[in-house]
């Protein structure tokens, strides 16, 4: 009887176990990273904090995707950017009560929210806390408010969730018996309300909503549990870059409970995320380290044969490598392993499968980077990104001959709604809205949008000066032609197209500071309705310099007359004002020849900086001496760098790329020893950073996308290793370059670069994000991080965290890694 009973409670302690652990699987709980968790579905609140990019509040991820995001109350139905957005408080994960929550607040006014984006925020001081709560296969959202609500708000304040258009086109939704689909285009009918603004009237509304439940992967429900207020509304009727609403007001005296959902995302029956195989979708020189990255969910104990194929010229493949790849570890929430096929040198076009994973084609040639891989943006990116020009591109026009009116002088004591700032003075001898003549002149539009940072200008033009000293590119593809301001794509003209886009941007930071004294700090346009400009910057402005007369101001912007000029901004702002004349520095060497009058205003002015202007810290003159020293093989920028050395090897992450290169025109035997004993210490410090990651070098996913940022360690990287080739390999700036054209975590294995590699970013935030598509040449932002583990690359054109272009290092340091990586390997071999 004894044994009996023994056996009988080892069996129901095996069977609660089994029970326990089942439910932590199939039911939704509270993990270790405070998140709620199923297998196939995630819940996350206020992991991320990022409203206006679609990213925050309660966000949920089902069968491997982020379906929804931004679960919060908000004042408007379809809130776009610059539109009040809630305070969060602390996020607390109470597995006593089975839920986490977090405190939320709406400010009264604006007094602590001034600064970048100013949002005029209402007379409105409430507090609530959101909740999400497991509810086995489903959970709930909940709503407390601390008060009721202020009367008159009843009727504007409402719970919002956000569902991502890109997997809904064409998809159904019921909301209750009432049935639809979710269309490609945004449709009315709409009405203006009181204040003029136009309202969508919703899809449907209801207690209940379904969405997608022909497609089980897809579908999700979400229950109203206080009433029948639940409605389906398109975003994009208001904002192009809007998703699906779901939205329930909240009602007259409501505090506990005043918000009440029970969601059920259904998950696949045993989810496991599909194996996804990571390479460069271009491809690798024989001589180059070669690894494929296999990402598979945590979960998968199926570990298969990883196996290399060569395409054959005559069809079909030929199996090179069959074995099983070797284990990483764990990284984020995936498990990783790898297959080196370093070994494998022939020419040719490969694939590597996995399970049912196939990868693009890719290449293996010793001439892998020499054509259609940094052309493109040279070729295409850059001339479209040109400002005050006409851009044709065979039969097609990319943009008119733009902002030929720039620019007025910026308001004193004003925050522009992007971040510009102009204090107390113009520091110029220009009133406010008077124009400013010469800088209606060279520059490139900045990114998505259309202003020209200074700082992004002359980033560029050191990087294409850098690039055109050190690689030698005389590559002609394009006809530029500053006196007519056309240019024609695919158009030779007989000048190397690196020198005259130089030119280019010399032509804007010089002509800037001829006119004012001064460098700018930013030309952006005037109002939000110019600013959000979908398609050709021909259409910001009239092309016409604005008359200033006081009753011209009224003239609607869109009119001919009218107040539409850009603006012009400066600053007092000695960092960016040095690192600005390092460029022209940098330009005087390249445009010595091409055109020697630019050339020398390059170096006068940089010189005249250098005296002038006194940096807040040494270090913030370095760039500055070492471009100097470049050009001009001065003494007295010698002696600059060996005084700063204490600072420079404290700082040698940042001060080894820079100091590098010139170090043959420093005699300073000592400072060279010291420089040399940092960079081997710095060399430990990043080969411990490169183990922590399955991509071969240091990455530290953020909520933007971490592309530029590995772009920008990937050209560093080239100057430790040619300063320092015993010290620094090629490796690390390699497989940077890996990791932008598509080596990096997530589902979507795209080049960042569009138009580069077997697959790339196709859906893109350019001046074309409107037609959901691409510039050739363009590097986007890359792989995100929605906190926090889950790694995500939308095929979406309105994210600019994950596909924004931006000029700068965002475009030069990946035209620089490609040349680098072809001229180290070749050179190599």
């Amino acid at each position: 009887m004894k044994r009996l009973l023994i056996v009988l409670f080892v069996f129901f302690k095996l069977s609660s176990f089994a029970q326990s652990k089942n439910d932590a699987t199939d039911n939704f709980h509270i993990n270790s990273l405070e998140y709620l968790e199923r297998r196939g579905a995630n819940v996350m609140l206020a992991h991320d904090f990022y409203p206006e990019s679609h990213q925050g509040g309660v966000g949920i991820i089902q069968n491997g995707i982020r379906v929804a995001t931004n679960g919060d109350l908000r004042l408007e139905p379809t809130p776009g950017q610059w539109q009040p957005v809630p305070k969060v408080g602390q996020r607390v994960a109470d597995r006593t009560k089975n839920e986490i929550s977090v405190k939320m607040s709406y400010p009264d006014a604006s007094k602590d929210r001034k600064g970048f984006n100013p949002i005029i925020y209402p007379d409105l001081n409430i507090s609530y806390t959101l909740k999400v709560i497991p509810q086995g296969k489903s959970f709930k959202i909940v709503v407390d408010l601390d008060q009721p609500i202020p009367q008159e708000w009843v009727g504007k304040i409402g719970m919002n969730i956000e569902f991502f258009p890109g997997i809904l086109f064409g998809k159904s939704y019921y909301v209750d018996n009432h049935s639809g689909i979710f269309n490609r285009q945004v449709n009315g009918p709409g009405v203006n309300n009181n204040e003029g603004e136009y309202k969508i009237e919703p899809m449907a509304s209801g207690k209940v909503l379904v969405v997608a439940p022909e497609t089980p992967e897809q579908t999700l429900t979400i229950t109203n549990l206080r009433n029948d207020n639940l409605q389906l509304l398109d975003g994009r009727a208001q904002h192009n870059n809007g998703w699906f609403v779901v939205r329930s007001l909240v009602a007259a005296g409501a505090t506990k409970n005043a918000i009440e959902w029970l969601v059920t995302p259904n998950v696949m029956e045993d989810f496991l995320y599909s194996p996804v195989v990571q390479i460069s979708q271009v491809g690798y020189h024989p001589a180059q380290e070669k690894i494929a990255v296999i990402e598979t969910d945590k979960n998968d104990k199926n570990l298969q044969e990883a196996k290399l194929y060569r395409i054959k010229n005559e069809g079909g493949y030929a199996e090179v490598i069959s074995t099983k790849p070797k284990l990483w570890g764990d990284f984020l929430r995936y498990r990783y392993y790898q297959l080196d096929f370093s070994s494998v040198k022939q020419p040719g076009m490969y694939v590597v499968k996995y399970g049912n994973y196939t990868t693009e084609p890719f290449q293996i040639d010793e001439n892998v980077y020499k054509r259609n891989v940094w052309q493109p943006t040279l070729e295409y990116f850059l001339p479209v990104q040109m400002c005050h020009m006409r851009i044709n591109d065979r039969y097609k026009v990319w943009h008119g001959r733009c902002h030929m009116d720039d620019a007025r002088m910026a308001p004193t004591d004003w925050n522009h709604f992007d971040g510009y700032l102009q204090g107390p003075s113009t520091l110029t001898k220009y009133k406010s809205g008077e124009h400013v003549p010469g800088i209606n002149i060279g520059g490139w539009h900045d990114a998505g949008d259309f202003d020209l940072r200074v700082e992004s200008q002359a980033e560029t033009v050191r990087g294409l000066s850098h690039i055109y000293e050190l690689f030698g590119v005389e590559y002609d593809n394009t006809s530029i032609n500053q006196a007519s301001r056309t240019v024609e794509i695919m158009q030779p003209d007989g000048k190397p197209d690196v020198l005259q886009q130089i030119e280019h941007g010399a032509l804007s930071i010089v002509g800037g500071y001829k006119s004012m004294g001064r460098f700018y700090r930013g030309i952006i346009e005037a109002t939000k309705r110019q600013y959000v400009l979908l398609g050709d910057a021909v259409n910001h402005t009239d092309g016409e310099v604005f008359s200033n007369n006081k009753e011209d101001e009224a003239i609607p912007v869109g009119e001919p007359g009218a107040p539409d000029d850009r603006w012009v901004f400066t600053e007092e702002n000695p960092g960016r004002e040095l690192n600005t004349a390092a460029t022209l520095a940098a330009a005087a060497r390249t445009l010595s020849k091409f055109n020697p009058e630019l050339a020398a205003d390059c170096l006068k002015i940089s010189e005249d900086i250098w005296k002038s202007t006194k940096a807040a810290k040494p270090l913030d003159k370095l760039l500055l001496a070492a471009e100097l020293l470049s050009t001009t093989k001065k003494e007295e920028y010698s002696r600059y760098i060996t005084s700063v050395e204490s600072d420079i090897v404290s700082n040698i992450d940042g001060t080894g790329w820079i100091v590098g290169p010139v170090l043959p025109l420093i005699s300073n035997k000592a400072f060279k020893v010291n420089v040399q004993k940092s960079v081997k210490n710095y060399y430990k410090t990043v080969v411990e950073q490169g183990k922590k990651t399955p991509y071969g070098m240091p990455y530290q996913p953020d909520i933007w996308g971490a592309g530029w940022g590995i772009q920008d360690f990937g050209m560093k990287q080239y100057y430790f290793h040619t300063s320092f080739p015993e010290i620094f390999p090629a490796k690390y700036m390699l497989s940077a370059l890996n990791f932008v054209l598509g080596s990096h975590p997530g589902v979507n294995t795209s080049s960042f670069a569009s138009g580069v590699g077997s697959r790339s970013l196709t859906q893109a935030y350019g001046m074309n994000r409107g037609d959901a598509s691409y510039i050739p040449g363009g590097i986007g932002s890359g792989t995100a991080l929605i906190r926090p583990d889950f790694p995500e690359l939308l095929e979406w054109p309105f994210l600019w965290q994950q596909t924004e272009y931006v000029l700068g290092g965002g475009t030069t340091d990946y035209l620089f890694l490609v040349l680098a990586a072809d001229k180290v390997l070749n050179k190599a071999k």
